[in-house]
């Protein structure tokens, strides 16, 4: 088929998109507790709701898009998107609060399922790990905006005398004088519409899927679950972005708890700058994975992850500022590194053994809990404790992994030359 640089921008916009409506809920952590007056643990549910969807939906959707095609699929998936945020917009309670962010979640777990293979026919095989790669950077580019976004809202909002642009006119009738940063979820229902107008009026590529993209038989998973090493990659993965959602979600209450920022501005600043040092990590990583072993990357990446956090921890105010987004840093790439280790250890079924992965990702729902129940206890610093057994965890795949191929270094691409000419 024909390439088509507009529907590879598509793709690029749908991950924007679900950046956009995934990385929210660090910054607003402190004004759910404050708003709705709940525990930490309480608070951590609304992530769970979210990233427990992943959990439900990443096979099914697999099933789903070989079955009715890439285009229904996606406008069911921001259909979903849509109901989840306005139903919160229009009665923004903690009780729907935990509904609608899994209804979102849901939606978004379907789009990710769904875009991979378009974006593969689209821009073509030869320029999938390109694009791929640059898909990330526009999906943590979302993440860094979103919050900042937030902080741009709630204030603008609070001050309602200021309100002197179209925008924040129309969002202080629509939402509650009590409740700014609730204004959030309008723009999440207004963009998730737009996103359905352009799909709806957008011819797509047939897409004829490649066998490690297929969602596989219940046997083909049967397999894999028999198999140790598939386990512990699951559980890998699980720690990896329990890792992750539960450093950005805590930051803001942290910071604000123990050193009395603003969550409003400091905090969802310190959020956006975890996710764009997050982003901006990945270049760095794709340039020592050419150099160094990633298992030797992983080892690196995650100790210098747990000294960030010990820092973030245990420092200073000044400290905590820098040493939360260094955590972002050092966890850059470890999703990769992980996912390309996990795939590279089996010799079949890459494709339900990619979807068994990305069912982890509602370690991401549940560590957030977990921190959240020690935090009601014993403080949240306690809490926060935690993740270092997540990313411990996550520090011993670079011991115990052997994968069937590793990746490709200069160094071996060298020696591999030598060996060809002697």
């Amino acid at each position: 088929m024909a390439r088509s640089r507009y529907m590879v921008g598509l793709v690029f916009l749908v991950f924007f998109v679900m950046s956009f409506l995934t990385n929210i809920l660090g910054p607003i952590v402190p004004d759910i507790i404050s708003s709705f007056q709940v525990s930490l643990a309480a608070a951590a549910l609304l992530p769970f709701s979210f990233f427990i969807a992943y959990g439900v939906m990443s096979i099914p959707a697999g099933f789903w898009v070989e079955k009715h095609s890439e285009k229904p699929v996606m406008i069911a998936a921001l259909l979903a998107g849509m109901l989840g945020s306005l139903s919160f917009a229009l009665l923004p309670a903690y009780s729907v609060a935990i509904v609608s962010l899994f209804v979102i979640g849901a939606g978004m777990a379907t789009l990710q399922v769904a875009i991979n293979p378009l974006l593969r026919v689209a821009g073509g095989e030869e320029h999938f790990a390109f694009n791929s790669a640059f898909a990330q950077l526009i999906f943590g580019s979302a993440s860094f905006i979103s919050p900042r976004i937030y902080s741009y809202l709630v204030e603008g909002l609070g001050a309602r005398s200021k309100a002197d642009n179209l925008l924040l006119r129309v969002l202080g009738r629509l939402t509650p004088p009590d409740l700014p940063w609730a204004s959030m979820y309008w723009i999440f229902a207004v963009s998730t519409v737009l996103m359905i107008v352009v799909l709806v009026f957008t011819r797509f590529p047939q897409v004829q899927r490649k066998e490690d993209e297929r969602a596989g038989s219940l046997r083909m998973y049967g397999d894999l679950l028999r198999k140790p090493i598939v386990w512990f990659f699951f559980l890998s993965v699980f720690a990896y972005v329990g890792s992750e959602q539960g450093t950005a979600n805590w930051i803001s209450e942290f910071l604000a708890k123990y050193h009395s920022y603003d969550p409003h501005t400091t905090g969802a600043t310190a959020v956006s700058w975890f996710w764009g040092l997050l982003t901006a990590g990945c270049l760095i990583g794709m340039g020592l994975l050419k150099i160094f072993d990633s298992r030797k990357i992983l080892i690196a990446f995650a100790m210098l992850a747990l000294f960030c956090l010990s820092a973030a921890l245990f420092g200073s105010a000044q400290v905590a500022l820098y040493a939360f987004p260094g955590v972002g840093l050092f966890a850059s790439i470890m999703w990769p590194v992980l996912v390309s280790l996990a795939l590279n250890s089996v010799s079949e079924h890459h494709g339900p053994f990619a979807g068994i992965l990305s069912t982890g990702i509602m370690g991401g729902a549940v560590v957030p809990v977990i921190i959240g129940r020690i935090g009601d206890h014993f403080g949240l610093r306690a809490g926060l404790c935690f993740l270092y057994f997540t990313f411990g965890c996550v520090l011993t795949v670079g011991f115990w992994a052997k994968p069937i191929i590793t990746n490709a270094t200069v160094n071996l691409k060298r020696k591999t030359v030598a060996e060809a000419t002697t």
